[in-house]
């Protein structure tokens, strides 16, 4: 059978940076590049690497001064002014405008919208995609990892007309995806709409290359001592993260240990952070915020200071905690388990119903630390063969579950759906 290239145009904020939506977005290009599509990029910003196969628009980023305005706004009020109207429907014209443009450019002929129609940071950019869509009949992926309804801050608004509009929007030519399960039901049951489930994935057909030369300084310069344990915590540092509960556990061991945060405060402002910081001092808990040396390539700062990437400190790492409340799949459990590394897990509801059933292995936790979880804890440390057994075990199982290959059935048959059975 002759394979048809096809050009896809992936739609969303920005390109850039090492949270779920931008990690998953990666590993969606890459099994698409493998199939023969030739990919696009339309945001607001992107990698260096990117910049050539790109259409940057600075209004398509969320943190975009006049986005961030009318966002704040939008979301503060239950009454819209009519200058946020005016400035919002200005906005979308301006950016729909350069969708078209965009998919001249790189005769576009399927959408991939990634979370630009599920989390409304945005608003003048989904309703744009949506009228875009409307319009021309462009097949659509509508790849959503969350939804506005999911995060207590939204739900205080006065654009409710346009979240129900284009967040997302009920269209025959778009393909719904969720990350999860009860995600799926919500939709289905708030929209009649019937999304595919197709969960986030790792590389599990490729083991992570063994740590080399340059990570013999990381632990150091993360500031964990040498007779310390070296606990990561590798997430952003926002209040649904639990991270409370991963000083905790740290205060209540009798093992020496250093909390390493690899992330920077999320969009939700520093009051957690600090709270943090104050939590960590008043149980005597070694803590470090190293979002300063973890990039997403390595280097060197100015300072002199090494540049690390987030797999460095994964390949570096005694143990990963994940306490998180609520999470929309988990890329950080994925993470851990395709770097063998033991993991404290908060039993949030994704992890209860979509992985846990699975038969995955790990020292679980049910909203708060209790003495067995940290006998549980010392038990997987102290005891090698334990710790090979249970990380090995979770490696196979998510080779099974997780993969690229996986995603990559899942995207055959989604396109098949649509262009017939062409790759």
């Amino acid at each position: 059978m002759n394979k048809t290239r096809l050009n896809v145009g992936f739609i969303s904020t920005r390109f850039k940076g090492s949270d779920g939506v931008s990690l998953e977005t990666g590993k969606w290009l890459e099994v698409l590049n493998r199939l023969g599509c030739s990919c696009y990029l339309f945001g607001g910003d992107c990698d260096e690497k990117e910049v050539d196969y790109s259409y940057l628009l600075p209004e398509a980023h969320f943190q975009h001064p006049e986005i961030q305005e009318i966002y704040s706004i939008s979301f503060s009020s239950s009454i819209r002014p009519p200058e946020v109207t005016r400035r919002i429907h200005a906005l979308k014209d301006h950016i729909k405008e350069h969708l078209y443009l965009f998919a001249e450019r790189f005769g576009i002929q399927l959408i991939v919208s990634e979370n630009a129609l599920a989390i409304p940071l945005n608003l003048p950019l989904g309703l744009a995609l949506t009228e875009f869509i409307a319009e021309t009949g462009m097949p659509t992926i509508a790849h959503h990892h969350d939804f506005f309804w999911e995060r207590k801050r939204f739900l205080t608004n006065c654009v409710w007309d346009y979240l129900n509009m284009a967040f997302p929007p009920h269209l025959p030519s778009i393909q719904h995806v969720v990350i999860n399960s009860s995600g799926g039901n919500q939709l289905s049951l708030r929209t009649g709409i019937s999304p595919t489930l197709i969960p986030n994935v790792m590389d599990f057909d490729n083991p992570p290359e063994p740590a080399d030369d340059y990570v013999k300084t990381l632990r150091e310069d993360m500031g964990v001592l040498p007779d310390e344990l070296f606990f990561l915590q590798p997430t952003r540092v926002v209040q649904r993260k639990g991270i409370e509960h991963a000083i905790e556990l740290t205060s209540r061991l009798v093992r020496k240990a250093h909390l390493v945060i690899s992330h920077a405060t999320g969009d939700e402002g520093y009051g957690y952070e600090r709270r943090l910081k104050e939590f960590a001092e008043m149980l005597g808990v070694s803590t470090n915020f190293v979002s300063g040396i973890i990039d997403d390539e390595r280097g060197i700062l100015e300072d002199g200071r090494k540049v690390y990437t987030l797999w460095d400190a994964y390949k570096s790492a005694d143990l990963v905690t994940y306490p998180s409340n609520i999470e929309g799949f988990g890329n950080a459990f994925l993470e851990a388990i395709y770097f063998r590394l033991p993991i404290v897990v908060n039993n949030y509801s994704i992890f209860s119903t979509d992985i846990r059933p699975k038969g995955f292995r790990v020292i679980e936790f049910d909203d708060f630390i209790t003495e067995d979880t940290v006998k549980m804890t010392l038990q997987v440390l102290e005891n090698p063969s334990l710790r090979q057994e249970m990380t090995e075990h979770n490696y196979q199982l998510a080779r099974r579950f997780y993969s690229l290959t996986v995603l990559e059935r899942s995207l055959r048959t989604l396109l098949a759906v649509r262009f017939g059975e062409i790759f």
